[in-house]
């Protein structure tokens, strides 16, 4: 029999603040910006010490990704309906008539194609994943990440590392 355990981290210190501007249906939303918080789930088998993961680590390795947010604008670098330029020290960013400079060190580019909550979320378990596949980390089979972008909103994805 497969058995799994499952570790928990949210909120509290996983949060973030950052502006974005999501494009829908080919619009794009106005520049805005909001409090973001974050949660963590990890299932997979106990470790010889009887842990899934410590707490503590966990949430040090969330907050130190989630720190390249805080108070940034985050781009959608792969947009398909934003026209997006990097210069030396700027972004600009147009659609339709409407435009931005932004300096790049109020920027944070993501390989992403909008920045939703879920793509945000997908984007957060791929570096999770990348950091403790790095660290030699084998116990997970499974990751989930949850970003709220304000009460009663929140955006999944999840992740089979192993089976």
């Amino acid at each position: 029999m497969l058995e799994t355990r499952r570790v928990s981290v949210e909120r509290n210190r996983l949060r973030f603040s950052a502006a974005h501007m999501a494009t829908f249906l080919g619009r794009c939303e106005p520049l805005h910006g909001h409090n973001y918080d974050v949660m963590v789930d990890i299932e997979g088998e106990l470790t010889e010490d009887s842990w899934v993961w410590d707490f503590g680590d966990l949430k040090k390795s969330v907050k130190a990704i989630i720190d390249e947010l805080d108070h940034k604008f985050i781009l959608q670098r792969n947009s398909t309906v934003l026209e997006i330029d990097e210069g030396k020290t700027n972004w600009k960013i147009r659609y339709g008539d409407s435009g931005y400079v932004l300096p790049k060190s109020d920027v944070v580019a993501l390989p992403i194609d909008n920045t939703t909550a879920e793509r945000l979320a997908e984007w957060l378990v791929g570096r999770l994943v990348a950091h403790y596949e790095e660290a030699g980390v084998r116990s997970f089979r499974k990751i989930t990440v949850g970003i709220e972008e304000s009460p009663g909103q929140t955006g999944w994805y999840s992740v089979e590392v192993r089976k």
